[in-house]
């Protein structure tokens, strides 16, 4: 099992007490595709944070690959198992779409593979982009990039936060397919968050977080 949250809650101390969920568990094993659903405001990015080890739960446990995520082990998690796709993309705008999908081995001080990055991008249908820098791709190509950049240091959990929030239909759904086909290629497990319904159909589960709990599944 690549990932196994056990009955976590999470509430905000400011400016008085909010709790936003309570008792969420949730299980996935490698190349499950995940949808996590539900209206604004229900904490489906607060969820996907801690599980992507990048915020705390108040309780509860989470283990990435059999490993318990604590304060000391989280960021050697991150670097060895997640890869993270954002809404707004978190792209270095003037650095090209290589020099982009090759930074979290950069940042991981690994060793720079640029034939890799060019496979990656050739993937997503951007090898004819690699030395632009990304301030000059549409937002569909900039996602794109930020697919492949997830894929660099080869995570086993893909973690997608909206990624297809900010693009118009057809843009959307051509993510979408990129997203669930890179995932089943690679063998990753797919965690994401959407409203869109289309992509939440076609992942192999699906839950809802609505009123402070993760309800429901379907395979």
């Amino acid at each position: 099992m690549i990932l196994s949250a056990k009955h976590l809650s999470k509430t905000f101390a400011s400016p008085q007490p909010l709790t936003v969920f309570s008792n969420v568990s949730l299980d996935a094993n490698l190349g499950d595709t995940i949808a996590i659903c539900g209206r604004s405001g229900e904490g489906k990015t607060t969820l996907l944070h801690i599980l992507g080890t990048l915020e705390l739960p108040n309780s509860g446990e989470l283990f990435i690959a059999n490993e318990l995520a604590t304060p000391q082990t989280s960021a050697e998690l991150r670097r060895r198992h997640i890869g993270f796709v954002f809404q707004s993309y978190n792209l270095l705008e003037d650095f090209t779409a290589l020099d982009n999908v090759l930074m979290p081995a950069k940042i991981a001080r690994l060793p720079l593979n640029p034939q890799k990055g060019l496979q990656l991008l050739d993937e997503v249908g951007l090898a004819d982009r690699a030395s632009f820098p990304v301030k000059l791709l549409s937002g569909g190509e900039r996602q794109r990039v930020a697919i492949a950049r997830a894929l660099c240091n080869n995570p086993s959990l893909l973690l997608a936060d909206e990624p297809t929030g900010n693009l118009d239909r057809a843009h959307a759904k051509q993510i979408g397919d990129i997203l669930l086909s890179c995932a089943r290629n690679h063998n990753k497990t797919l965690v994401l968050v959407t409203h869109d319904e289309e992509l939440s159909s076609l992942c192999s589960k699906r839950y809802l977080l609505q009123n402070g709990e993760l309800m429901g599944s379907s395979s």
